[in-house]
């Protein structure tokens, strides 16, 4: 039998991937299997090994993966097996959620474990939305209870009568739909009708939004305005602290879902550059970055990179590419020999200084004939040998201008993108049910494998194109471009987005 593995109970936060701790991310890169909640942001999921397991496990009312019990023994199986298993479980495990008995279960079987606390949404929910929980002009103490207890009990073990008395900020995690049936049975027990109430939904995270009221009218509202769960319930004072202190649903995209096609690997700048300015994105990777047809054809140029006059990159992507062939091949970076570098963009040039090397060519125009107009500025380049470093089926106008000019030139395919078709985070469905405000392509791959896809096209839904090649592949397709960055980079693209809102 395998040795036992080892179940790490982690806390996924309220759901802004910034909140996570960095113990929880080691753990999610090291596991062998991950089983995740449905609180707990799938876009963690992307710092999991590419060949790690990953389970659903979610409980949703009325909707759950997986009854505690068969979550359980799937824990206790999967280290058993010898897997070492993270248990992402939303806010911190041992706050109103059942890692004490996942816990229990675990010690039952013999299997080792581990707690990474995580932030939990009581705190975190109600910072988001611009209300502390303790504030010395109002409170000095706060109480936190769950509006969902065990089924089982025969009565509650809350005691409304001692919250009553206490006062101060309470804050109540899961207890959305019991709503009414709490705010009346607090005001049975003395507390005032026009207390303060505030619910945070989905806090923390780009769909987060806030419903304020008293205790007498917050049922209606909710109620009126079909506001569901997940949501942070906060009585008391404080929540008036609100009107003057909320920020993060003030954001220049708060209330946008964008939709970012890049790979999986690659999309957290974007993602994380919008998620900045408030938007809720939905990562759905249409391409996945491979290597090339013919390895060993790439690695013979990479190899002779030295008899080169110019190596061209197009890309980050080909930059990594490159040099993780030429350190297979070399281990003294002086080995690339005489050769003077050209980069399209400040992204590829930023990876090529990553690598310790000087970028001598950079055009302002991030396009393969921008390129050509600086090269000519330095001289001809009739008879220089030049190798570009790019993807398999991109634009060959780069090696036939360059040959035109009398180039001596070789391609190097460094990389192949191919269609993403794995959905492990559940993107597709939430884009079918939820929709978006805006889709971002970065390049005309994302463009063309997102059609293949056929998904439908949420009403409403505008376009944004990272520059003028993308937007042509767009609008060959059929597709209106309402965006277009000036500056061809993520942090242009960014930028044209924020513009075009608030406008």
């Amino acid at each position: 039998m395998a040795n036992k593995g080892k179940v790490i109970l982690v806390g996924a936060g309220p759901g802004d991937l910034g909140l996570v701790t960095l113990r929880a991310k080691e753990c999610i890169e090291q596991a062998d299997a991950i089983v995740y909640d449905h609180l707990a942001n799938p876009e963690m999921l992307r710092w999991a090994r590419d060949d790690a397991e990953i389970i659903y496990a979610g409980k949703q009312a009325g909707a759950h993966a997986m009854s505690q019990e068969e979550i359980n023994k799937v824990l206790v199986d999967l280290a058993q097996s010898g897997k070492n298993v993270v248990r992402l479980k939303g806010g911190d495990p041992f706050v109103f959620g059942r890692g004490a008995e996942e816990a229990q279960a675990l010690v039952a079987a013999g299997i080792e474990f581990e707690i990474v606390p995580g932030i939990t949404s009581a705190i975190a929910g109600p910072a988001y939305a611009g209300i502390p929980v303790t504030n010395r002009a109002q409170t000095s103490h706060v109480t936190f209870f769950t509006g969902h207890e065990d089924p089982a009990k025969t009565e509650s073990a809350i005691d409304y009568e001692a919250l009553a008395k206490l006062g101060g900020t309470q804050v109540m995690l899961m207890g959305v739909e019991r709503i009414e049936a709490i705010a009346n049975e607090m005001m049975s027990r003395g507390v005032r009708k026009d207390l303060p109430v505030a619910l945070v939904r989905w806090a923390t995270t780009g769909r987060q939004q806030t419903l304020t009221g008293t205790l007498e009218t917050i049922a209606k509202k909710v109620v009126d305005l079909a506001f569901e769960p997940p949501a942070v319930a906060v009585f008391g004072e404080v929540v008036s602290l609100r009107d003057t202190l909320k920020w993060h649903e003030e954001q220049p995209l708060s209330g946008k879902r964008i939709v970012v096609t890049r790979s999986r690997k690659q999309a957290s700048e974007l993602s994380d550059q919008l998620s900045s300015l408030g938007a809720d994105v939905i990562e759905l990777p249409t391409i996945r970055i491979e290597p090339p047809t013919n390895l060993r054809e790439f690695a013979e140029l990479v190899q002779d990179a030295h008899g080169y006059d110019w190596i061209i990159f197009t890309s980050p992507n080909g930059v990594n590419a490159f040099f993780e062939m030429f350190y297979k091949l070399y281990d003294d970076a002086r080995e690339i020999g005489p050769a003077r570098i050209a980069a399209i963009g400040p992204a590829t040039a930023k990876r090529v200084r990553d690598f310790h090397l000087h970028v001598d060519l950079q055009p302002e125009e991030f396009v393969a004939e921008g390129l050509i107009r600086e090269l000519q500025k330095v001289g001809s380049i009739e008879n220089e040998r030049i190798l570009i470093a790019r993807a398999e089926k991109a634009r060959d106008v780069l090696p036939k201008m360059l040959s035109e000019l009398g180039a001596i030139v070789d391609e190097g395919f460094a990389y192949r993108t191919v269609p993403e078709t794995r959905d492990s985070t559940g993107a597709r469905r939430r884009l079918l049910e939820e929709g978006a405000d805006l889709i971002t392509f970065t390049s005309s791959s994302t463009v063309e494998n997102f059609l293949a896809l056929g998904l439908p096209w949420p009403k409403g839904m505008q376009v944004a194109s990272i520059g003028p090649i993308t937007s042509q592949t767009a609008r060959e397709n059929g597709l209106k471009i309402d965006i277009e960055a000036k500056r061809h980079d993520i942090p242009g693209l960014v930028e044209a987005i924020r513009k075009f809102f608030s406008a």
